[in-house]
């Protein structure tokens, strides 16, 4: 349905689904995304979009978060930067993405919409999206309010939704995947993991922190206020880790990304210049993955040697 070689989709992550990452991850053969809102307007998301396409010729989508605000950003505009600029995939997250679901397939696009519940799932599938993302309690970012752990929504949602499921929350290597894949999802969805790359346009030391961290090292936050948000936790405050990235063209060099589960390696030849900073961005990733801790410090990638 995606047009990619292997059942492994990249996250539409705020700050970090830029065209770097998403077109490695495209390249190795998975679906890159681009997180539209990194973008300040719809004609950044546009330059965006081509910047992507000039670092891959294979497929990657578009994340289009949509939440209600006192002062929403102009998400149709958002939709139209994704349509004509001829992309053909569409992560949708947040509300329902109904109003968006009739404009978007009429101009060919695929809608994976979001869910961390099998009643937002089956309402999505009535309003017409192709796919359904489900996140268990173990995603990070917004793991819902149920606390439902993957093992259970992802079996759950396969026995009902009948459009192809996508799991997501948790998952860091094949081992991972396999589960999801046997718990009846048909391909697996990835955001902290990508996080630990060469090709994420993070702080060097939130990945050796992703690295160092245990399995307990997660925490949650705006519990009270039912906006619950997993991150990563420091002993440090602000509890959470923050960062300000700065970009530069510095002299390249090809790097490797891993899809991670079948040992697939892609290239990408940026670097970037990336200075952290207390106050800007928080970073909604989840350590809790194996892969991660058994990955050099050195070294954000295992080798392509499979694992």
């Amino acid at each position: 349905m995606l047009g990619t070689r292997y059942p492994i989709v990249q996250g539409g992550m705020m700050w970090v689904g830029r065209a770097e990452l998403a077109s490695a991850v495209s390249n190795a053969g998975g679906l890159g995304v681009l997180t539209a809102l990194t973008q300040r307007s719809p004609e950044d998301l546009s330059r965006e979009i081509e910047r992507c396409r000039s670092m891959t010729d294979q497929p990657f989508g578009v994340n289009l978060t949509i939440l209600p605000a006192v002062n929403p950003p102009p998400y149709e505009d958002y939709l139209d930067a994704v349509i004509d600029s001829g992309v053909k995939v569409l992560e949708t997250a947040g509300n329902n993405p109904k109003e968006f679901v009739q404009k978007a397939k009429a101009a060919g696009v695929k809608i994976i919409h979001k869910c961390t519940a099998v009643r937002h799932a089956l309402s999505a599938e009535r309003s017409g999206v192709d796919a359904i993302s489900i996140d268990g309690f173990e995603a990070a970012g917004h793991p819902g309010e149920d606390d439902v752990g993957g093992l259970v929504l992802f079996a759950a949602a396969a026995d009902q939704v009948k459009i192809p499921l996508i799991a997501s929350g948790g998952i860091g290597d094949g081992r991972g995947m396999a589960a999801a894949l046997m718990l009846g999802a048909e391909g697996v969805n990835l955001g902290t993991r990508f996080c630990a790359t060469r090709e994420a346009p993070i702080h060097d030391d939130i990945k050796q922190a992703l690295l160092r961290a245990s399995e307990r090292d997660t925490t949650l936050i705006f519990r009270t206020l039912h906006n619950t948000h997993a991150c990563s936790r420091t002993p440090s405050r602000p509890r959470w880790l923050l960062w300000k990235t700065e970009w530069a063209d510095v002299s390249s060099r090809t790097s490797n990304t891993l899809l991670l589960a079948l040992g697939t390696s892609g290239a990408g030849e940026r670097r970037r210049r990336c200075r952290g900073s207390a106050g800007q961005r928080g970073c909604w990733v989840d350590p809790r993955h194996p892969k991660l801790r058994r990955t050099e410090s050195n070294e954000w990638l295992p080798s392509a040697e499979t694992r």
